[in-house]
This record gives structure tokens, C-alpha cells and sequence, in this order.
């Protein structure tokens, strides 16, 4: 199998903090060949690239009958599947579906709004945002808000995203408020959400939060 990956991009790095929480960082390993995408350069929009990913997504699986997975949570759904342990994506239809929920919550309400937000209202990211709306973005930037508040009052009652136990959702939080911190400057401390800065301050403790 080949696995695109771009450095930095919150997406990727949700597949490689994915893979190393699953214990599966050796790539070579498990038969997965690891191939950089470069979206700064424009990698993900050459014709190659575009004959395994139509929409210029990245991260992008490539499996080994030449079928290719180009969303996150397949991906990592795939992966799952073949290397079933440690489970973080539920045992059994009724924590698998709590636990979907929880994961696309993040990504469809914080995750998409901080992205919105970067990609409309940062000079550096103008290239891949054409044109960029300014005032749509600083609104996002107010709405991941509203998420994050939501968020801080979730872990002020249980110690991860979904609930007793560490799972998908929590690395899609983390990959999302590391996006953020990094360039929105979004610190949940200094905004009065304090139980999502100690879930922050304790995700650095993990190993997988210096996959970048």
C-alpha cells in the first residue's frame, strides 16, 4: 500500500497520529510505503496525483488492488480493520456509533470552522484560497468558538472527546486545536475554557503528539 501524506496539514496528521497511537509508526512494516505530498508546492493538484485523488485531497491510501481511500475517517476506518487493536473507534454498534458522532461533531463543527477561518483571513494560505473572504472567515473563527466552549463543557465531565476512554475523536480534537493554536493563535486557557486546556496540556504528554 502507498499512503500520501502532506507535513503539517491537520488532515495527514490525524492519519499519522492514527497510525502511531496504533502502535503502527514502522510503515515499512505493515507494508505501507510512505509517498510526501507537498500541498505548498502544488503536489496535490498535478495530473498524477489527480488520477488517485480527483478532488486534490490529501491524506490518500493506495491499496494494493490499486483501489485508493482519499477521506480521514476511511482511512483510518481501513486501517482499523486490518490492526483491530487498540480499538479507538468502539467495540460493538452502540459505542462505535457514539463515538462517530463525537469524531464528526469535531470535524464538521470545530475542525471545518478553524480551517474556514485560517484559510479566509491568512495572508500565507491566499495560494490555496482563492479568492479569500475575510469577513466569512473571521466569523468562522467566532462559530469554532461556540464549538470549543461546547467542548471545554463536555471534558468537564469526562476525561475524552467521546466519553471514559481515548479514542478517533480525540485525536481529530487534538490535530484540530494544534491547527488552531498554531496559526490562530487560539489558546483555550487565556478564553476561559480551562477543562479543554488541561485536556490540551495532558495530550502533550502522549508520544503521538509529536507526529507531525
Amino acid at each position: 500500500m502507498k499512503l500520501y501524506m502532506s507535513p503539517r496539514a491537520p488532515s495527514p496528521r490525524r492519519v499519522g497520529i492514527f497510525l502511531a497511537e496504533k502502535g503502527l509508526s514502522d510503515l515499512a512494516a505493515v507494508n505501507i510505503e510512505l509517498v510526501t505530498v507537498s500541498i505548498a508546492a502544488g503536489a496535490h493538484k498535478q495530473a498524477d496525483y489527480l488520477a488517485k485523488s480527483p478532488l486534490a485531497k490529501v491524506p490518500a491510501l493506495e491499496l494494493d488492488d490499486g483501489r485508493v481511500l482519499t477521506e480521514t475517517r476511511a482511512i483510518c476506518s481501513y486501517l482499523e480493520g486490518l490492526h483491530p487493536e487498540p480499538n479507538l473507534m468502539g467495540r460493538g454498534f452502540d459505542e462505535h456509533a457514539f463515538i462517530e458522532m463525537a469524531d464528526r461533531r469535531i470535524e464538521l463543527y470545530l475542525l471545518m470552522g478553524i480551517a474556514m477561518c485560517i484559510r479566509h483571513t491568512h495572508p500565507g494560505l491566499a495560494p490555496l484560497e482563492q479568492p479569500q473572504f475575510p469577513e466569512f472567515g473571521a466569523s468562522q473563527g467566532q462559530k469554532m468558538r461556540d464549538v470549543a466552549r461546547w467542548l471545554d463543557g463536555e471534558l468537564a465531565r469526562q476525561p475524552y472527546v467521546a466519553g471514559p476512554r481515548f479514542t478517533v475523536a480525540d485525536i481529530t480534537a487534538f490535530c484540530a486545536l494544534e491547527f488552531a493554536r498554531g496559526l490562530m493563535k487560539f489558546v483555550p486557557g487565556d478564553e476561559g475554557m480551562p477543562h479543554l486546556q488541561a485536556y490540551l496540556d495532558c495530550w502533550q504528554e502522549r508520544p503521538s503528539a509529536r507526529v507531525k
